[in-house]
């Protein structure tokens, strides 16, 4: 483990009233080197589900094409949407599993709307909280002290996206990991939508 190159970012989630806000930067590093300038690091698993990634891409990018399938099929055998507990305790399972043989290197944020707003963090042990916000990455520390400072679950959608962008950009001036601009999504009843991509 000590030879795997260390990747950086900042993602961040919270939920208010009206859903959940998803905002993270657009910089993909590799130990200092910067790979991409414009990565979307938030992923629409369903209309009703996103997820910010940190770690691994190809670990991400293969849980993220598997979660939309497994909601798709959900939804085809159901008639209805998956319930997003049940997706993250479907995922935490995986991830709890490969614990020990093939881990996967991520940190994830999954917030969703079902019969309420929700929002949980993972860890690549498969270990799950559900929060009311929360941030992973390398910029976690400068994220969070201006969520911890500001975040009220009262706020309107437009001062929750004002301060998503406040804890995103925050990070990029002091985590060199982070940075080239921050995306932003809103998930309400049955609806995912791009604010800032």
């Amino acid at each position: 483990m000590e030879n795997i190159l260390k990747t950086g970012t900042t993602t961040i989630g919270f939920v208010i009233k009206e859903g959940v806000v998803l905002a993270t930067d657009k910089r993909a590093s590799m130990g200092y080197y910067i790979a991409s300038k414009n990565v979307n690091k938030i992923a629409k698993i369903d209309d009703h589900i996103g997820m910010t990634i940190a770690g691994s891409v190809g670990d991400a990018q293969f849980l993220i094409r598997h979660l939309q399938n497994v909601s798709r099929m959900y939804r085809l055998d159901n008639e209805r949407p998956i319930p997003v507990s049940s997706l993250v305790n479907y995922l935490s399972n995986i991830l709890f599993y490969y614990r020990y043989y093939s881990p996967f290197l991520i940190q994830l944020i999954i917030g969703g709307y079902d019969d309420r707003p929700r929002l949980y963090n993972l860890d690549m042990a498969g270990g799950v909280t559900e929060e009311k916000y929360t941030a992973t990455g390398s910029g976690t520390t400068y994220a969070i002290s201006i969520l911890e400072n500001h975040y009220r679950y009262d706020m309107s959608i437009s001062e929750a996206i004002e301060l998503a962008e406040r804890a995103v950009s925050t990070a990029m001036q002091r985590d060199m990991g982070s940075g080239e601009g921050i995306n932003v999504a809103f998930i309400s009843k049955g609806k995912f939508e791009w604010i800032k991509n």
